[in-house]
């Protein structure tokens, strides 16, 4: 007589939940994996900031009011046309291999700079006021970026008469974002406290107050826009507020030039041809040489040989640019240096994405982000 079979087990209880956590979890990524995440995002963003855009900040006040120490900005190099690299080097570092220069080459861009931009470009001239001497070994792209407006394009006539400056023959006012020096006259024996005049926007400078003496009134320095100026001469006790002109006989002594007082030269470009003389070699000398990379010299008759040929014609091989900050009188710009070659072009700033007064404690300036630049 057989045996009953053995009563069935109860079907294990299903834990559903568990079991899901199970098929979904994902396997951890290897050190193979990391590393390969990490240098395709490394070359990702160095692409985007070799070719698209790129991040600046501003460490001067060559620009103010248009835009302020702290303030971040968008670079488009998109606009002009991306540089292909000329040095190899460890990106965003002043490290590179000296001595090694790459053929550099300019992509095709969808804009040509004009005059307005605000563009940023690799500092072109010999001497910085900031950092001293600067050797011609040095390449183009490991120069410091400097931010100015360009002012006038290849081809147009440019001076600047009484602190004024004039664009082939008319004269250019101030834009309402851009600064310069005033000398204010008050009707009395005192000035506006600090206070008040920063209220209106004004910035005094320290030590230029000249006390009233019997031959007139109270004299002080400010900063200032050309409304600030304004509402600052509006005021009862303040009897005119003028350009501060620098005496045309005075002149820089980094550079031995008045930034108040330009003769006028025509910025030059591509194809534009120059007889060349004593008179517009003063003016274009070095532009050929250090620029155009030509070698000059005297002939016995007193002509001008260029790479050991005679020349009376010379033809420039390349675009050029006259740019100036908007805080006019603090700003170490071409009216000092000269123009800025194409080649030394980086890009045309966009907008101000982050802005901070202060990073210790940070204080931002909320309205300064994503600021179109005037």
């Amino acid at each position: 007589m057989s045996r009953p079979a053995p009563p069935a087990r109860p079907p294990r209880r299903a834990r559903p939940e568990r079991d899901r956590r199970r098929r979904d979890a994902k396997p951890k990524p290897t050190f193979k994996e990391n590393v390969r995440f990490y240098v395709k995002a490394i070359l990702i963003i160095l692409v985007v900031r070799a070719f698209l855009i790129e991040p600046y900040r501003i460490p001067s006040e060559s620009m103010e009011d248009t835009l302020l120490v702290g303030d971040f900005l968008i670079v488009s190099k998109l606009h002009y046309g991306a540089r292909t690299p000329a040095t190899l080097g460890i990106p965003v570092t002043g490290l590179f291999v000296p001595g090694l220069e790459i053929p550099q080459t300019r992509l095709p861009g969808f804009d040509d700079p004009d005059r307005g931009d605000v563009v940023v470009f690799n500092y072109p001239a010999d001497l910085d006021v900031e950092r001293g001497p600067i050797s011609e070994a040095v390449p183009i792209e490991r120069r410091t970026p400097y931010i100015k407006r360009i002012v006038a394009v290849p081809s147009d006539t440019v001076a600047v008469l009484d602190k004024v400056v004039h664009l082939n023959g008319h004269p250019v006012p101030l834009g309402p974002t851009m600064q310069q020096r005033w000398t204010v006259r008050q009707t009395g024996m005192t000035r506006p406290d600090a206070e008040l005049l920063e209220r209106l926007g004004v910035e005094p400078l320290d030590g230029t107050a000249r006390l009233a003496t019997a031959q007139g009134p109270v004299l002080y320095d400010v900063f200032a826009t050309t409304a600030e100026a304004q509402a600052l001469a509006a005021r009862s006790d303040v009897a005119a507020v003028e350009p501060s002109v620098t005496p045309e006989e005075a002149r820089d002594q980094t550079f031995g030039r008045n930034p108040d007082h330009m003769a006028p030269f025509v910025v030059p470009g591509k194809g534009m041809a120059v007889r060349l003389s004593d008179a517009t070699w003063a003016t274009y000398g070095d532009i050929l040489t250090r620029y155009e990379g030509r070698t000059v010299t005297r002939s016995a008759d007193g002509g001008f040989l260029v790479d050991g040929r005679p020349t009376e014609v010379y033809p420039f091989r390349q675009n050029y640019y006259f740019v100036m900050g908007d805080s006019r009188d603090n700003s170490v710009d071409g009216r000092y240096w000269g123009v800025v070659p194409e080649t030394h072009l980086v890009g045309r700033a966009l907008f101000t994405f982050i802005s901070f007064k202060s990073w210790l404690p940070p204080i931002p300036r909320l309205t300064r982000f994503f600021r179109p630049i005037p």
